[in-house]
């Protein structure tokens, strides 16, 4: 089983420079409402749907509004991701740091308001 998950969005050009220009994913389909991308390695994908398409049904016509979701990163070397998305210019919304469950993480904003939590995991120091 594979999972894909899936947002509603009118803002698939941001979404597209956003994950391609500053995240580094590739694209893996796109047409004119729907754009399906990958994790820079290929492991995960994500979909972005433009809101009330005729060739949707009604239960993804609905714009995602922005809350209620988020998305976790897992990447190798944290502290390097965190140095080249601040260079990026892309503004963090939660600095770099250590948790004591043993995460070492950051967080950003997409252009649909969808938190992005990138780590790296580490051992607790329980």
């Amino acid at each position: 089983m594979k999972l894909n998950a899936g947002i509603i969005t009118e803002k698939l050009q941001e979404t597209k420079d956003f994950y391609v220009n500053k995240m580094g994913f590739g694209i893996t389909f796109e047409n004119e409402f729907y754009l399906l991308m990958h994790t820079p390695d290929k492991s995960s994908e994500i979909s972005f749907l433009q809101p009330n398409h005729p060739s949707q049904k009604s239960i993804f016509q609905a714009p995602f509004t922005g809350k209620g979701v988020y998305l976790t990163i897992e990447v190798e070397h944290v502290d390097a991701v965190y140095e080249q998305i601040k260079h990026k210019g892309v503004p963090i919304e939660i600095e770099i740091r250590d948790e004591a469950w043993g995460d070492r993480h950051f967080a950003i904003l997409d252009p649909n308001g969808i938190g992005i939590d990138i780590v790296t995991y580490t051992k607790s120091e329980e």
